[in-house]
């Protein structure tokens, strides 16, 4: 799975603007699925039919959306202005470089005193970030850029054995799980979906509709969640990399699903394959959303340990992705759903 990692990570498609990782995920697919769809939101929904006398409904929710921003304005010397879209901590993206297409720029601090440098480095915001793409013009900006156009970190892929950073890992790591069962199951006994969903990072917006054709009988959000094995982080929580996928019970968002726990649960141990539990003290994952479709969905999340989330340079451990792999394609062939 590293080199799916790899490619799928190093593709930019920030909140609204999925298609390229979709497509992308689609030409890995072919020939694993029975079809695929595009909603009228972006969700790109693909499944495969179950071969036993009255299926039941899986589904399989990993957001194909990474964090990033958009340009805002451009001023006389080319210089630009942004905003973010999604999560993204201006002190994360101070020094970083961000793509806009094919535009690389840089992103610094303004600041027309010492004064005044060192008190905005102390207190960094979108107001005085700016993003350098090496013209000196406004003219000569917008032959390579506009305002609207969005941009992400432009970071790359590291292998470091068992650990794995990249950009976007939140949440392509969940896309390339979902594909990983895909490819493994040849015949499952029940009818498994899976959506790249659009928009989770402003506000769980593909979730929130994905699943109204489907209906499934339980969905499992996957997603990144976060860590308490670094110095002095998350005292309250205990979420390790390298231990396992984490079962998640609840977060400021929703509260799974006590039969979607348990089935994770049984998954695992059936299996012999290590996992956590998780109490989120904060954020919330498409579980929420799916819970919230129609009538009602049985939804919870299974969650990958991931340090330094929305950074450029998020981490997790490839044990717990490839054990992920073997817990969800567990539950598919299971009478849990």
């Amino acid at each position: 799975m590293r080199e799916l990692i790899k490619k799928i990570t190093e593709i930019s498609a920030p909140s609204g603007r999925e298609l390229p990782v979709q497509k992308y995920i689609l030409s890995e697919l072919e020939n694993h699925i029975d079809g695929y769809k595009f909603d009228n939101v972006g969700n790109l929904i693909v499944w495969k039919k179950g071969y036993s006398d009255n299926p039941k409904k899986l589904l399989l929710d990993g957001h194909a959306d990474e964090i990033g921003v958009v340009i805002t304005n451009i001023d006389e010397k080319g210089f630009l202005r942004i905003d973010p879209v999604g999560g993204v901590n201006p002190l994360m993206l101070l020094g970083t470089t961000i793509r806009f297409n094919d535009t690389l720029g840089i992103v610094s601090m303004e600041g027309e005193t010492a004064k005044e440098l060192s008190e905005n480095y102390s207190k960094p915001s979108f107001d005085n970030l700016f993003v350098d793409i090496g013209v000196t013009s406004k003219e000569e900006a917008l032959g390579k850029v506009h305002i609207g156009m969005f941009g992400t970190y432009n970071a790359g892929y590291h292998d470091l054995g068992d650990k794995i950073v990249s950009k976007a890992l939140d949440d392509r790591i969940a896309c390339a799980i979902i594909i990983q069962v895909f490819k493994e199951i040849r015949q499952p006994e029940n009818d498994l979906y899976g959506v790249f969903s659009v928009q989770e990072e402003v506000g769980l917006v593909g979730a929130s509709v994905a699943a109204f054709d489907i209906k499934p009988d339980m969905a499992v959000a996957i997603d990144v969640t976060a860590y308490s094995d670094t110095p002095k982080t998350f005292k309250r929580m205990d979420i390790n990399l390298g231990n396992g996928p984490a079962i998640k019970v609840k977060d400021k968002a929703s509260i799974s699903d006590e039969k979607v726990v348990n089935a994770l649960i049984d998954s695992a141990k059936s299996e012999g394959i290590p996992y956590q539990m998780e109490v989120l003290i904060f954020g919330g994952t498409n579980a929420a959303g799916y819970q919230m479709t129609a009538s009602g969905i049985k939804s919870g999340t299974l969650s990958i340990p991931c340090r330094y989330v929305h950074s450029p340079h998020e981490m997790v451990s490839y044990a717990d992705v490839t054990n992920s792999v073997k817990l969800l394609k567990n539950l598919a062939l299971s009478n849990n759903i």
